[in-house]
């Protein structure tokens, strides 16, 4: 049998550094919010395969749907030989959106992808080639959605020259000592010293910072951001990769407020582990590209349509959006009780949406100093323990939980139980 070392060795001289991994486990199956490695162990998931799995690994329903599509064909490729799966998953995202008007969607495979066509749909639309994201935003690894990525590190460095046209300005967040005016006087400077508003296509945020560490948009920047769009004709783009599809305690974060986007991107959790994404957005804005200059070979592929429609049935059948926020309140309640402990590390900033929980680990109790090397040690003794966690945030101390919204409350309660033990401070 394959141990976890074994692999990693011939992982190490077979693929390049710059693919990371988080942790040195190798996973041989997978149930609902259960991981077994090679070696036989269980780890309850609270990664949720970097926020793709809301309906857990392998949902019974998901897995049907998709068998039954693998019986009749997996690839035609939609712009050769079209097939209902795409058209019935588009209407029925073009239902759910909370877009003004009606709307159109058209699929791609990945997060990156979706944001990147987003911006293609963007330029189309407006004749304008300027795009404005936020520090500490997170939209792909291609060219174009890196050098809308505001963090260098670990996305940007070495990869210089990026695209141009792109401008980032602050984001609003307490801790950062960054306000809701810090972030709409950079875009003010923007249009004095860099761009004027003419040549902007579109402002895309993420309505909660998924890389970023959690971290969501106050009510009062998205009230301004469409004002601003509206003024000047520039396009509102909400990324919703991270965010779609109950995750946060809605259908899509951007509903915690009442504005409504121009385009929405979707990922992730869509596909219920399958490879697809999609531009959601008003219809006379989407018909502007010509025919021919959105999509790609694999673009809403058969068996990921298949399992999308699944996905969303799932949602509604088992009230995932309800249920998304009876855990993150579990969630919340247990971390708020550990702040108050001395044996605990040091941990601020509790925050999220539903079940989009996100917390920092800080080096003095009662401040926000980040304790990144803390933040590695943690989440390596929770995998010790049985415990798979990410981190993210500038500054790499924030602890990021993404459990499957299926998760029976025995198992959040164990998983809850496992990560207190893996920030319990070891005696002196």
């Amino acid at each position: 049998m394959s141990k976890n070392a074994d692999l990693l060795a011939r992982r190490q001289a077979a693929i390049p550094r710059g693919v990371n991994n988080a942790h040195p486990i190798f996973t041989a199956r997978a149930e609902n919010a259960t991981l077994w490695d090679i070696e036989g162990r269980e780890y309850i998931d609270f990664a949720g395969g970097v926020a793709a799995l809301n309906t857990g690994h392998r949902h019974p329903k998901v897995m049907a749907a998709v068998a039954a599509q693998l019986a009749q064909f997996s690839h035609t490729c939609f712009q050769v030989s079209p097939y209902e799966a795409y058209i019935a998953l588009a209407e029925r995202l073009n239902a759910l959106a909370p877009i003004d008007g009606p709307a159109k969607t058209v699929f791609f495979t990945t997060g990156a992808e979706a944001v990147e066509n987003a911006v293609k749909i963007a330029r189309a639309a407006t004749g304008r080639s300027g795009v404005i994201t936020f520090a500490g935003g997170y939209h792909g690894r291609s060219m174009l959605t890196m050098a809308m990525t505001g963090k260098v590190l670990p996305y940007k460095k070495k990869f210089a020259p990026l695209p141009a046209e792109i401008y980032h300005v602050p984001f609003p967040h307490a801790p950062f000592g960054v306000t809701v005016h810090d972030s709409l006087r950079g875009i003010d400077l923007l249009f004095r010293a860099d761009i004027e508003p003419s040549r902007v296509a579109a402002i895309v945020l993420e309505p909660v910072q998924g890389e970023g560490g959690f971290i969501q948009a106050p009510e009062e920047l998205l009230v301004a951001l469409r004002k601003i769009c509206d003024e000047h004709g520039i396009l509102l783009i909400v990324d919703e990769v991270q965010t779609g599809f109950g995750r946060t305690g809605r259908m899509f974060a951007i509903e915690h407020s009442n504005i409504k986007p121009d385009l929405i991107t979707v990922a992730k959790f869509a596909g219920g582990g399958f490879p697809l994404s999609g531009v959601i957005g008003r219809a006379e804005i989407m018909d502007a590209a010509e025919p021919g200059g959105l999509g790609g070979t694999y673009s809403g592929a058969p068996l990921a349509c298949a399992a999308a429609l699944a996905v969303l049935d799932v949602i509604e059948e088992e009230k995932l959006v309800e249920r998304a926020n009876a855990i993150g309140a579990r969630m919340k309640a247990r971390l708020e009780a550990l702040t108050q402990r001395d044996d605990i590390v040091p941990i601020a900033a509790i925050r999220g949406p539903g079940a989009m929980i996100g917390f920092d680990i800080v080096k003095t109790r009662g401040t926000h100093e980040p304790d990144p090397d803390m933040t590695r040690t943690v989440i390596a003794k929770a995998r010790d323990l049985g415990l798979i966690l990410l981190s993210g945030g500038m500054y790499g101390n924030a602890i990021r939980l993404l459990v499957p919204l299926t998760v029976p409350d025995p198992q959040l309660q164990d998983g809850l139980d496992r990560l207190e033990r893996a920030l319990t401070l070891l005696p002196a």
